[in-house]
């Protein structure tokens, strides 16, 4: 397998004469062949509320990167599936030293075709974390729970 290179572009601009309390966190970050997306600070470090913010970029790679695992890998057993939804959380632990993103929890609903073994669905699930680049990458844990629907 060749290497896989990812490149991004972030910019900002401002003053950070005025203190920690004085400067803006909306910044600019694209990669291609997406646009921009604007991005900023959690709120409640003085970001703007109507962006995105790297924690949330976290939670929402670690999600993506399962689903997609998943997808290959249920469709190289065969696996027929017709949906899926994730409702992935995180928080952040100011009490950790240094603080930092707690366990990234998965809740994902798989929606196969009727009569699929869903222990089937649920360890494909498993190995589909297993290959995921992007939790095996993180620091903190990814935790997945699959629940099986019938279409």
């Amino acid at each position: 397998m060749s290497d896989h290179t990812y490149s991004t572009h972030l910019r900002w601009e401002g003053s950070t004469g005025a203190g920690v309390a004085g400067y803006a966190r909306e910044h600019v970050a694209a990669a291609p062949p997406a646009g921009e997306v604007p991005l900023s600070a959690d709120p409640a470090f003085r970001g703007t509320a109507g962006r995105l913010n790297p924690e949330q970029l976290v939670v929402m790679a670690a999600s993506s990167c399962q689903l997609l695992s998943f997808l290959a890998v249920a469709a190289r057993a065969g696996v027929d599936v017709l949906a899926y939804v994730d409702d992935a959380t995180s928080h952040l632990d100011l009490a950790a030293a240094p603080p930092r993103l707690a366990t990234v929890r998965l809740a994902t609903t798989v929606t196969v075709a009727a009569g699929t073994d869903a222990a089937r669905v649920r360890h494909l699930a498993d190995r589909a974390h297993r290959e995921c680049f992007v939790a095996a990458s993180l620091a903190v844990p990814v935790e997945v729970t699959t629940r099986v629907r019938y279409a």
